[in-house]
């Protein structure tokens, strides 16, 4: 039998529980601060709701910075192709999830297709050209790193 303060226990409890909700990988890179960017991209691309999907995934996501740094041109034209957008950000996640410490050196096959090369050497994770500037960002469906320069598929 319940007593009224196991009720109010149990009450508070699933209150609390509503609250605690994990975040999925797009509210993960949204919270970053700096992802801005790609966040926009992936709205873009169409791609939203597979990042907000059971996963897992690991998500490389080049920094608002990175983005600046492509060459003139490029995003805009890459925002009108939407196709093509989709393919730059595919490129940019691989299947499960991987933490840096876990990161084999080698080729790894992302979303797109293509193979990614990954590197470890002593801590510092490179994606093909592009340095892991922040790592690990756990969210409840895969784990995002952000990188300093946006990978493009050959």
């Amino acid at each position: 039998m319940y007593t009224g303060f196991s009720i109010a226990l149990a009450a508070g409890t699933a209150l609390i529980a509503v609250g605690a909700q994990a975040a999925d990988l797009i509210d993960t890179a949204i919270a970053a601060g700096n992802l801005k960017t790609f966040v926009a991209a992936v709205k873009a691309a169409g791609f939203t709701e597979s990042l907000k999907g059971p996963g897992p995934y690991t998500v490389f996501a080049p920094s608002d910075e990175a983005f600046s740094h492509l060459p003139p041109g490029t995003w805009e034209a890459l925002i009108k192709d939407k196709a093509r957008l989709a393919q730059v950000i595919t490129y940019h996640v691989i299947p499960g999830k991987t933490l840096v410490a876990d990161v084999k050196p080698g080729m790894t096959k992302t979303l797109q297709g293509a193979m990614l090369h990954l590197k470890s050497d002593n801590g510092m994770v490179t994606v093909d050209d592009a340095t892991v500037t922040q790592s690990d960002m756990q969210a409840d469906n895969g784990v995002l790193h952000t990188i300093n320069a946006v990978a493009l598929p050959k």
